[in-house]
C-alpha cells in the first residue's frame, strides 16, 4: 500500500505548528506548508513563520519562496505541493501538510479548474478601464458575459472582477464555466484533521495575545522595510495579508497605532472565523481540539491503523 497524506488544519493561532513539530519528532515526515502568506521571504514575525530551532526540529517546504513582490496562485501551490508530496514519498516519507490556506487544501484534493495564468496586459488594460468608468461599470459587464460569476461578487470588489473579466478575454468563456472543470484529484490515501477550540473566545484570546507579542518582536519594523520599497503596494497579496495590510495603513497616516492594533486583531478574528466556517462543511474530517492534550495520540493511532 502506498504512504499516506496527512493534512493539519485549522485556524490561525490554533496550535498547528506546535502539533506539527511533535508529529515530525515522532513519525518519518516533513511539513508542506499550506499558507499563502508563509511563501513569502521577509515576512516572518507577521506570518508567525516557524523560527529556526523549529524548522531544525520540523523541515517546512513551500515557504520562503517568493519576494513579496511576486503572486503565488493556487495552482502554483498545487503542481508545487504534488512534487513535494512525490519527493517525500520516494524518500519513504509521510508528508504532512499543515496550515490555513482552506482553498489550497481544497484545490490539492479535489483537484483545480483549468483557469489561465494571469496575463499583465489585460489586467493593465482593465484598471486602465476602471479608473476612467469605475468598478460597478465593470462590474455590469460582467454581469453580461458571466452573470453567475457576478451574482456572487460585489460591484466594489475590484480584484475579483478584474479576475473574472481577465479568464473572459483570456479564453472566451466565463469563469463560472471553467470552474466547473476540475482535473487531477489528489491520488493519494489523505488523513485529514483539524485542529480548534472547544471555545471560540479561547482563541480570541490568543489571536490577541499573539498580535502583541508580534508587536513586541519588530513587526513594525518588519513591515516599514518593505514600505520602503517602492515596487510594493496595497494591491499586491502579500500585503493584503492580515495584520500587514493594518500595519501598511498605520504607516501611510491613515490610522494611528491604536486603531492598527484593533483593527490588526479584528481582522485576524475573521481570518479564524472565515477558517472554521470553512472546516464545519469539510468531509472526512477528524476533529481536534486545542486543549486536548492526546492529539498527537489521536493522529499516530490514525495512521498506525492503515
Amino acid at each position: 500500500m502506498s504512504l499516506p497524506v496527512i493534512f493539519l488544519m485549522g485556524p490561525t493561532a490554533a496550535g498547528k505548528t506546535d502539533l506539527a513539530i511533535q508529529l515530525c519528532q515522532t513519525l518519518n515526515t516533513e511539513v508542506i506548508s499550506v499558507d499563502s502568506a508563509l511563501v513569502y521571504r521577509d515576512m516572518n514575525i507577521g506570518t508567525a513563520k516557524p523560527s529556526a530551532d523549529e524548522l531544525a526540529q520540523a523541515p517546512h517546504h513551500l515557504i520562503d519562496m517568493l519576494d513579496p513582490s511576486e503572486v503565488y496562485s493556487t495552482a502554483n501551490f498545487c503542481t508545487d505541493a504534488l512534487n513535494k508530496i512525490e519527493a517525500l514519498h520516494a524518500q519513504g516519507k509521510i508528508p504532512l501538510l499543515v496550515g490555513g490556506t482552506m482553498m489550497y487544501f481544497k484545490s490539492l484534493l479535489e483537484g483545480i479548474s483549468p483557469l489561465p495564468e494571469a496575463d499583465v496586459e489585460i489586467r493593465k488594460q482593465l484598471e486602465i478601464e476602471a479608473n476612467e468608468k469605475g468598478w460597478p461599470v465593470l462590474h455590469q459587464e460582467l454581469t453580461l458575459v458571466d452573470p453567475v460569476a457576478a451574482s456572487r461578487i460585489s460591484e466594489n470588489d475590484s480584484q475579483r472582477i478584474n479576475r473574472a473579466l481577465e479568464v473572459y478575454r483570456i479564453t472566451g468563456k466565463p469563469m463560472s464555466e471553467l470552474q466547473n472543470v476540475k482535473t487531477g484529484a489528489l491520488p493519494y490515501k489523505v488523513l485529514q484533521f483539524a485542529i480548534a477550540p472547544e471555545d471560540r473566545s479561547v482563541l480570541h484570546q490568543r489571536i490577541e495575545q499573539r498580535f502583541k507579542i508580534m508587536l513586541d518582536q519588530g513587526f513594525e519594523k518588519e513591515v516599514k522595510a518593505l514600505y520602503n520599497r517602492e515596487d510594493l503596494n496595497v494591491k499586491l497579496p502579500s500585503i493584503r495579508c492580515v495584520g500587514y495590510r493594518q500595519m501598511w495603513d498605520y504607516l501611510e497616516g491613515d490610522i494611528d497605532y491604536d486603531e492598527m492594533v484593533f483593527r490588526g486583531i479584528v481582522a485576524t478574528r475573521q481570518l479564524a472565523k472565515r477558517q472554521l466556517t470553512w472546516l464545519r462543511s469539510w468531509q472526512n474530517l477528524h476533529w481536534l481540539h486545542m486543549e486536548d492534550e492526546n492529539n498527537l495520540q489521536v493522529i499516530l493511532s490514525a495512521v498506525s491503523k492503515l
